[in-house]
């Protein structure tokens, strides 16, 4: 006998999120990204279970880093050979591939299981406004709003 009741299907069904990166901060917008990815945001969330969103991000090469980021930070990766270090400066990335440096952003705040692939396969990140999601977009997202904090007024 199963323990779930009502419209569980409903509650699992993969709604798609458009995100406008156009001057977000990539740290803040990421965590966000992740969030919905993970179904954090739904009433059924469980760590062990996918139950997360689409998400497709537009604008990825107007994508803002606060401090010195943009000369300081870098993206390494190893070959696994002795000497195969290899190291990316951020705006030599976000001239040739600006959506893997939110492809990384996010994939660093999922949690680190076997369920991370899908949940990152899930994420459709475009350098311009133009995307072929257009029809399936259910939810545009503003992450410029303050959030919802409650005021002592």
């Amino acid at each position: 006998m199963s323990s779930t009741v009502g419209n569980t299907g409903l509650a699992y069904a993969r709604i798609w999120h458009l995100v406008d990166a156009k001057g977000q901060v990539l740290g803040r917008m990421s965590s966000q990204i992740a969030t919905v990815l993970m179904g954090k945001h739904k009433p059924i969330y469980d760590p062990a279970s996918d139950c997360g969103d689409n998400v497709v991000v537009i604008n990825a090469k107007h994508v803002e880093v606060t401090g010195r980021k943009r000369e300081q930070k870098l993206y390494r990766k190893h070959t696994g050979h002795p000497g195969g270090l290899n190291a990316v400066k951020y705006k030599d990335m976000m001239e040739k591939k600006p959506e893997e440096i939110i492809r990384k952003a996010v994939s660093g705040m999922l949690p680190k299981n076997r369920l991370r692939d899908k949940r990152v396969g899930r994420l459709y990140i475009f350098p311009d406004t133009e995307n072929p999601y257009e029809a399936n977009i259910f939810k545009a997202h503003d992450l410029n709003l303050p959030s919802q904090a409650k005021s002592t007024e």
